[in-house]
């Protein structure tokens, strides 16, 4: 299939005339919800140019509901009965306009909700903290990496075994390994190329430690392109899997044996004047500049009031224990794998922070708005940074003073009683937001697990 450019393309007039020299017949329209999942429809293409033109109406269940489609009980305020469910107006971003590699002349393009929905719309939120660098003299530079397991299951398969015994697509322990990445180097070969012709570009693709997981990192993007390249990646790696026979999880834990699922986010700005990385110095320690030692400070500073919007789930705290490659405190290092930032001196054009604290399972457009708002914040307060974690970061005394949340609830508690994020994202958001981990955090309470069970069940 021919691919098509749509980068000329920036009004309904000019998406006509490329629809009609590129034969599209298909048209998939979406949002990302609170959680990150993409929600959406097809449309003909009379409708699909209608929504182009004049933005289109969209249940406003998707903030009424959580991940299962169970409708919140209480504390929302947003969408709920009492606003009858009504249509919440969503624009189209021509930004956005790709097509589909594995779906025969179909059109996709994301949407955002507009006022007073945009108050609690995942990119709109990140789109307003873009504009606040931009207020600030900054462009956005990020970049997500995420580690997926791929099992040999199907979706009906791993319901009937009750998500136990799964199959993984390889055995063993294997980091890096060409053999593996050899052997079934069609699949990898067709994920990197189906990316690519989806505008979600991977700079490498490779084996992790644990039977069958992959790790993927996407080509760096401007800021809101970065994370809807990530989401986009999270939700067609799981298509690309299930069409393969295959099933592929971004849980941040799935199992006790082996380490929990990153999704590390890079990022940098960029002067807006001259161009260059305004996080580089050559000369200084580490060739920090003023601006990332600030950038960086806030981030460490404000990791756990917004950790909440980071890591977002119930099973995202099972990751977040030491040894397992995920960080249990708030502090930085320099090449340090062990704290939640790493500082990367990456010379003029790859000086950046990592913020290692991100789990897989994500929202990426909140992940990067916390991370750049803190960031953003630590520049404004001219906060200093605190000497970095050398060695093990688990062990560090100055970490241990600084631990960060370890549970969704407590999470979401220090979220709502943060000043910063009440002035940075509004209150709104905040209360949304908390209320939708909170609706979370009960759900799991009152689960019964397998682990209640074994423990339980007959000892006491």
């Amino acid at each position: 299939m021919t691919t098509g450019s749509t980068a000329s393309v920036t009004n309904a007039h000019e998406l006509d005339q490329w629809i009609e020299r590129e034969g599209i017949r298909h048209f998939k329209i979406g949002i990302f919800d609170i959680d990150g999942v993409f929600r959406g429809k097809y449309v003909n293409r009379e409708k699909f140019r209608s929504a182009v033109a004049k933005g289109f109406g969209f249940c406003d269940v998707v903030f009424g509901w959580d991940s299962h489609d169970e409708l919140y009980q209480d504390g929302i305020e947003v969408s709920g009965w009492h606003t009858g469910y009504r249509d919440a107006s969503v624009r189209l971003d021509l930004s956005t306009l790709r097509r589909i590699p594995f779906e025969e002349d179909t059109l996709l393009l994301i949407g955002r909700f507009e006022e007073p929905y945009a108050r609690v719309c995942p990119r709109s939120v990140l789109a307003r903290t873009i504009e606040k660098a931009d207020a600030m003299g900054f462009e956005v530079d990020a970049a997500f990496e995420y580690e997926f397991f791929l099992f040999d299951e199907t979706p009906d398969s791993i319901r009937k075994k009750g998500y136990r015994d799964l199959q993984p697509f390889t055995p063993g322990m294997f980091g890096y390994s060409i053999l593996r990445n050899s052997v079934h180097a069609e699949l990898y070969h067709e994920l990197i190329d189906e990316m690519d012709a989806f505008d979600c570009p991977l700079e490498a693709l490779h084996t992790e430690t644990g039977p069958g997981v992959i790790e993927a990192a996407i080509r760096h993007a401007r800021g809101l392109d970065a994370a809807d390249r990530a989401a986009l990646f999270k939700t067609f790696t799981k298509v690309f899997a299930q069409r393969a026979g295959l099933m592929a999880t971004f849980m941040a834990k799935w199992s006790n044996d082996y380490p929990g699922q990153s999704g590390h986010l890079h990022l940098s700005l960029r002067d807006k004047s001259s161009g260059q990385n305004a996080f580089h110095a050559e000369g200084e320690p580490f060739d920090m500049s003023q601006t990332m030692r600030q950038f960086v400070a806030g981030q460490v500073r404000y990791m756990p009031e917004l950790l909440a919007m980071v890591c977002s789930t119930i099973n995202s705290y099972r990751r977040l224990v030491p040894g397992m490659w995920a960080p249990t405190a708030s502090n930085w290092g320099v090449e340090n794998r062990t704290t939640a930032v790493r500082v990367i001196p990456g010379g003029p054009n790859g000086q950046r922070s990592e913020y290692r604290v991100a789990p897989a399972d994500a929202n990426p457009h909140l992940a990067e708005a916390a991370a750049l708002a803190s960031g953003l914040r630590g520049i404004e307060e001219s906060l200093e940074l605190p000497d970095p974690v050398l060695g093990n970061g688990y062990e560090d005394p100055e970490s241990l003073r600084h631990p960060l949340p370890s549970s969704l609830r407590e999470a979401s508690d220090r979220l709502r009683a943060s000043e910063m994020a009440r002035a940075v994202f509004g209150d709104t958001f905040v209360e949304h937001y908390a209320g939708t981990r909170d609706w979370e955090d009960r759900e799991c309470r009152k689960t019964v697990t397998d682990w209640d069970l074994a423990r339980y069940f007959e000892i006491i």
